[in-house]
């Protein structure tokens, strides 16, 4: 593992056509959307010649011009393309899908494969992971629709789907009659449910970055200061304090940083993953794994490179050509 940051050349060299995918049929559509159109931005600044890609909320895939393509025409397209980069998140991207159809089609794409994908969207399987790793999680209990008509509990606990992203449908509940509401929220986006202790700590990111060689990258950690829950609402609307280099003492930023390694080399992560955890007294606690993480220049992967002196268009140029590498 390291924590110095790969320089990416000065100036763009060797230019490429790149393939950008945003959107999806996931509640994490819009936020998809911004990340696609800034790594396309960033990547055309480095002179790659991008192509962009939308897939619409009912599924149908778009050209640049928002012209249905269909999925054959998009797979031509796509074939077209010496790299595609991936910013679906959420379901229906980042679970691995868009990676099966990448992988089907023949064509190299930025971040995680198949089942890195699929484990890590999968929020119950990485508590699996993470506990056979033994790095500490919140202790939970799985529900269904079946289980959770009957499930109570004092509180306070946290309730989120066990597939989905950007905090969408996860719920503090602090006293027994908030549980239905939270549960019905949760059980909207996903079959299956997660219900957490609440974790005392703080909220803090570690990106991880494998390269070609194999080896790991970790860029300063970011610390989330937030008031309350740092939920879907707080995440977006500009009130949530992101503290980069997080002031740390050294062996709880080192424990961070093993920690996140060993869960990104674990659920077999290629580029890069933000890996978030809540520090507490007794250690870091596992949150969840994001494989394709929010990718504006103001989010948390980009911010946390960036205090390491790695711009955003260096960082995409830099994930772009790994991705051929691999």
């Amino acid at each position: 593992m390291s924590t110095t940051i790969p320089t990416a050349a000065s100036a763009p060299s060797n230019p490429l056509r790149v393939a950008v995918v945003g959107g999806g049929r996931s509640s994490e559509h819009d936020v998809s959307l911004a990340s696609a159109a800034g790594v396309a931005a960033a990547a055309a600044r480095r002179g790659h010649d991008v192509v962009r890609l939308t897939i619409h909320r009912d599924g149908t895939w778009l050209d640049a011009g928002r012209r249905p393509l269909g999925l054959a025409g998009a797979v031509d397209v796509l074939r077209s393309c010496a790299v595609v980069v991936p910013m679906l998140h959420g379901p229906g991207g980042e679970d691995g899908t868009l990676a099966a159809l990448c992988e089907l089609a023949g064509v190299p794409y930025v971040g995680a494969g198949v089942g890195a994908g699929a484990l890590a969207m999968d929020k119950w399987a990485t508590k699996l992971v993470a506990g056979a790793l033994g790095v500490a999680t919140a202790p939970g209990r799985l529900l269904t629709a079946a289980d959770a008509a009957s499930y109570t509990c004092a509180g306070p606990v946290v309730v989120k789907p066990v597939a989905a992203g950007s905090s969408h449908g996860v719920s503090l509940v602090r006293t027994p009659d908030e549980l239905p509401a939270a549960l019905a929220a949760a059980l909207e986006l996903d079959a299956r449910v997660l219900v957490e202790e609440v974790v005392v700590g703080r909220e803090v990111d570690v990106a991880v970055l494998g390269r070609p060689d194999g080896s790991r990258v970790v860029a300063p950690l970011l610390e989330v200061v937030a008031d309350g829950l740092f939920d879907a609402e707080t995440k977006y609307d500009g009130s949530a304090d992101f503290r980069v280099p997080a002031e740390l003492a050294d062996v709880d930023r080192k424990a961070l940083e093993d920690a996140a390694v060993a869960v990104y080399d674990a659920l077999g992560c290629r580029g890069v993953a933000r890996v978030d955890f809540f520090l507490t007294a007794d250690g870091p606690v596992l949150n969840e794994v994001n494989t394709t993480p929010g990718f504006t220049e103001q989010s948390q992967v980009p911010r946390m490179f960036a205090a390491a002196g790695t711009s955003y268009e260096e960082l995409v140029d830099l994930l772009v050509r790994d991705a051929l590498a691999a």
